[in-house]
């Protein structure tokens, strides 16, 4: 078929949205900005259906004074044109950091920003950002997260368990910390770091590059999972070390080791503090290390003694529900002081040695850059803000004066910093994608282009708040919907869980609930307690008992039924992970409310999910059986209840999950078969917790259509 045929048939937004990974592929990301403002570098492919990105280098001072892109790296011409091949840790990698897309995915830089690193089919590449060359270093592989030291001479990587080191020419590779058995790594974050603490890193060089902190991990304590694929029955099941709550973790220690591969244990009580959460290293102060306490009530910043490896504690964090790791801290200022996110006065809130720098007009993001004379932070409207601004994520400037917004326009921004350049990337609800804008001194000298496809339906969304609570919300009609149509039948479509904001003033992220609302439904999202952006009390009212995500839920739909065409006979509930856990809890909780449910990859039994995750929520099941009992759904009271009618429910899962493991659809399948309530399950072969795969991802929309069209009674 010719392209000109290919272009004469309409695209389906199922299609488009599976072709393009979401709308992502395309789109700029990833930026660095060198110290001089003369090189922004970032990943992006070619088009909005190209699955291989590239490494770009802009000038946003180019001859003439015009902004210039070149490509920097480029992977079809490094493999040429081979199909890209992935390790199983790579793999692993990728899936932990929710990675579906190809080629370079990722890359280091040292100090000045003249040099990246980055792994390639498992082989290890440099490019030379100021003259746009790049190379193949021969080194052992397969090669994962290769990182320049900050002075540019040598390169840092992890092969087969073992930290090396190469020079940046290629000459002197030698292992400075190999695994003692197939049990060991050095220099890879463990399950639990990459998947819940946001640490993807094992590894930091010193700011001199003669020494690096080095994590070793330890899985043997670890229990043993086999994940199998039935579709072949031929090959061996996949073994996982997988951390379930209230069972043991890896063993994480840290090690000062210098280029000879000399090394010095770093000392900290692990037996209380046993999750390193965060490490920090630069020129304001000696290392930085983050340690948590298993029950994430107490954590410590302790600075490292680089001679002896001995710590001592810079603060001291606690509180009676959990602490809430924030991207970007801690860290020092370049005059030494601390900087800290903490939870204090009934607010998240940026703090810089014994000063907090904000309010509870402001509740804290991440910390994006620590400059001379100010820090750079990404937050929304706290509760006492005067303006609620529903879904917004600014940037902001903070110093001792006070705080500075730098983004402007309803929407959600985030910002990448260096010296007078900024990146600023923004994203409305009115307008397709969303912009990256290079500023310097505040002024814009350019703008990164976007190659991403536009979609072939917009967003209509609508953004506001619920019932008593003021749950934020996000309400979506179908486009040819007039006043006086008559009722339409209600699909909630939520997260509705921790570290999950689905009410966002972006346009990209509603366009899949749009597309239910074409199908005949009112579409609602809402965000209530236990979801990220508000407050620390509104995160942390599901301490101990999540059933407050439903009652939101619950509340948000009656809610809104006063102002839009709600008809409550007709409810449906969809999500997937946490939020297919609320989806197949709305339907066995609150069949008086909700008449279908599609959940997809859902945590059923709160035992089978990991460590760092559960038991922040719900504590240790040894210690409170009755808390596990009572919040997951194949112990559900309701499942026996004959009062409660059977609801229409379909369950979605990848037989390939290794974070939400398939054992959790077939448990709570078990229990409903056991109390005689019909369901439908749809196994995904080869799938894992995301659902990359074309034909995979688009059929399963319309899978759901189906589902929900048949379960209400539509025709």
């Amino acid at each position: 078929m010719t392209s000109r045929q290919q272009r004469s048939f309409p695209l389906s937004f199922p299609r488009q949205y599976a072709r393009t990974q979401r709308f992502t592929l395309g789109v700029p990301r990833s930026f660095t900005v060198s110290p001089d403002g003369e090189r922004v570098v970032f990943l992006r492919s070619s088009s909005g259906t190209d699955r291989s990105h590239a490494l770009w280098v802009l000038d946003p001072q180019g001859r003439a004074g015009e902004a210039r892109e070149r490509i920097a790296a480029d992977p079809e011409a490094l493999l040429a044109g081979a199909a890209e091949e992935l390790s199983a840790e790579e793999r692993a990698r990728r899936e932990r950091s929710r990675e579906g897309s190809g080629g370079i995915v990722a890359y280091a830089v040292d100090v000045a920003v003249e040099l990246a690193a980055f792994a390639l089919s498992g082989r290890l590449f440099v490019a030379e950002l100021r003259a746009g060359t790049a190379e193949e270093l021969g080194v052992p592989g397969p090669v994962i997260d290769p990182r320049p030291s900050p002075d540019g001479r040598h390169i840092a990587y992890v092969a087969r368990g073992a930290l090396r080191v190469t020079g940046a020419d290629g000459e002197g590779d030698r292992a400075l910390a190999e695994p003692e058995d197939a049990h060991t790594t050095y220099g890879l974050a463990e399950f639990v770091a990459a998947e819940e603490m946001d640490r993807t890193r094992g590894f930091w060089w010193s700011p001199e590059s003669d020494r690096l902190l080095v994590a070793r991990a330890d899985d043997r304590p670890v229990r043993r999972w086999w994940i199998a694929d039935p579709a072949h029955p031929d090959r061996e099941p996949q073994v996982v070390a997988y951390p379930a709550a209230g069972t043991p973790n890896a063993d994480v220690r840290l090690y000062l080791v210098d280029l000879a591969g000399e090394r010095t244990e770093v000392g900290w009580d692990r037996e209380r503090y046993p999750y390193l959460a965060r490490v920090h290293w630069s020129g304001g102060g000696a290392p930085l290390i983050l340690v948590q306490a298993r029950d994430q009530r107490t954590q410590l910043h302790l600075a490292v003694d680089t001679v002896t490896g001995a710590t001592r504690t810079v603060h001291v964090d606690e509180d009676p529900a959990w602490l809430e790791l924030v991207p970007g801290v801690p860290a020092w200022t370049p005059d030494g002081r601390l900087v800290r996110v903490a939870d204090e006065g009934g607010a998240r809130v940026l703090a810089a040695g014994d000063r907090a720098l904000t309010g509870a007009a402001l509740h804290v993001r991440a910390v994006l850059d620590i400059g001379e004379n100010d820090i750079l932070v990404s937050a929304s409207a706290g509760e006492e803000a005067a303006d609620p601004e529903i879904g917004e994520i600014h940037v902001y400037r903070v110093d001792e004066r006070g705080v500075e917004r730098l983004s402007r326009g309803t929407g959600v921004h985030a910002a990448v910093r260096s010296g007078a350049v900024t990146v600023l990337s923004s994203a409305g609800p009115d307008v397709p994608g969303s912009v990256a804008r290079v500023l310097r001194g505040g002024a814009e000298v350019a703008v990164v282009a976007s190659h991403a496809e536009r979609p072939v339906l917009s967003a209509r969304v609508r953004l506001l708040e619920g019932g008593a609570r003021r749950i934020p919300c996000a309400v979506l009609l179908p486009s040819g919907y007039e006043e006086g149509d008559g009722l339409l039948p209600v699909l909630m479509d939520p997260y509705g869980g921790p570290h999950g904001q689905r009410v966002v003033a972006a346009h990209n992220p509603h366009l899949t609930s749009q597309w239910f609302a074409e199908q005949g439904f009112a579409v609602i999202v809402a965000d209530g307690r236990g979801t990220p952006g508000r407050s620390p009390a509104w995160e942390k009212a599901i301490r101990n008992d999540l059933t407050p995500t439903l009652d939101d839920q619950v509340e948000a739909l009656h809610a809104l039924a006063g102002n839009f065409p709600l008809d409550l006979d007709r409810v449906a509930v969809r999500g997937w992970s946490y939020g297919g856990y609320l989806a197949a809890l709305g339907v066995l909780r609150r069949p008086d409310v909700f008449h279908a449910a599609i959940a997809g990859a859902p945590v059923t039994d709160m035992r089978l999910y990991d460590t760092h995750y559960t038991e922040r929520y719900l504590g240790m099941p040894q210690e409170s059986p009755e808390v596990y009992a009572a919040n997951s759904l194949v112990t559900d009271d309701g499942l026996s209840a004959p009062e409660n009618p059977a609801r229409p429910l379909m369950i979605i899962h990848g037989l390939a999950d290794d974070n939400v493991v398939v054992a959790h659809t077939l448990r709570l399948s078990s229990a409903l078969l056991a109390a005689g309530r019909p369901h439908e399950v749809l196994p995904l072969t080869g799938v894992t917790h995301m659902t990359p795969q074309e034909q995979v991802a688009e059929n399963l929309l319309l899978l759901q259509v189906d589902f929900l069209k048949r379960s209400l009674g539509l025709a």
